[in-house]
């Protein structure tokens, strides 16, 4: 690979890791989403210009990915809830059916082949790209109460698709808190606080189910890659707490746009993966 003034390839990879970390910190705070639906497709381009195996790069991607929105989230969460825009009790009700969805979708992209978990996150971030265009705000007088039917669907749903994609799942919850009534700086700040408790039990599953595998990938234990970890996380938590303040000052209607046209790019640009392969 000619990498022209770059004399090491591997420093390049680092470079682009940290121009990357600074869009996925920033968008944990900004939006509550963790900031995998940058950091996956990144570190799948990364791991596969650095020649690892096909049959695990994506699983790599995601694995990696939410561990780094563990830290992140905890900074984004720290943030929001000094603005006093964090309801625990979002966490409360979701927690049980949250891990079991993650728990069953990690499962699920274990059995997958890369081709196959290529696919499932292109076809979700062009669904999640078009909501997010169409997007129109609702303004609600007050909080609406959680039945237990919603907590079971919406918990399982936002977990189960956020496994195989190594997201928060802010994408699915923040509508759906939205829809209950929350603002959306509390919608956000809450989301966050879920997504943490996605992130550390998708972090645990696919670092367990790498080593059940015995993938032999460098630098890595389980589907957890460690310099990337290294290199993400420190840049993620700044710009985490960053972006929680910004949102607070800032009028999102144009950003959540233009993230729902970055998902569209991103989608197109996986499809096209599937299809080479």
């Amino acid at each position: 690979m000619d990498l022209n003034f770059f004399s090491n390839q591997y420093f390049f990879f680092a470079f682009i890791m940290v121009l990357a970390a600074v869009p996925v910190g920033f968008s944990a705070g900004f939006f509550g989403i963790g900031g995998g639906l940058i950091s996956v497709p990144v570190l799948f381009y990364i791991f596969e210009s650095l020649g690892l195996s096909s049959d695990y790069i994506m699983h790599l991607a995601v694995g990696t990915s939410f561990s780094i929105i563990v830290p992140t989230s905890i900074s984004s969460v720290l943030t929001h809830n000094k603005y006093n825009s964090v309801d625990f009790n979002v966490v409360k009700s979701f927690g049980l059916f949250v891990v079991i969805g993650v728990i069953l979708g990690t499962i699920f992209a274990s059995t997958l082949k890369t081709q196959q978990l290529v696919l499932f996150f292109s076809i979700v971030t062009f669904c999640l790209g078009n909501y997010l265009i169409f997007l129109k705000e609702r303004e609600i007088s007050s909080i609406s109460v959680f039945k237990t039917y919603y907590k079971v669907i919406f918990g399982f749903i936002s977990g189960f698709v956020s496994a195989p994609m190594g997201i928060g799942g802010a994408i699915i919850n923040v509508p759906v808190l939205k829809f209950f009534g929350y603002n959306i700086n509390k919608a956000i700040g809450s989301a966050a606080a879920v997504g943490l408790l996605i992130a550390f039990t998708g972090t645990i599953g696919f670092l367990l189910a790498g080593n059940y595998k015995g993938i032999d990938a460098p630098l890595s234990i389980g589907f957890i890659n460690i310099p990337a970890f290294l290199i993400f996380v420190p840049i993620t938590i700044f710009m985490a707490r960053f972006g929680a303040k910004t949102v607070h000052k800032l009028d999102k209607k144009l950003i959540t746009k233009l993230f729902g046209l970055f998902n569209l790019l991103v989608s197109t640009r996986l499809f096209l993966e599937y299809l080479n392969y």
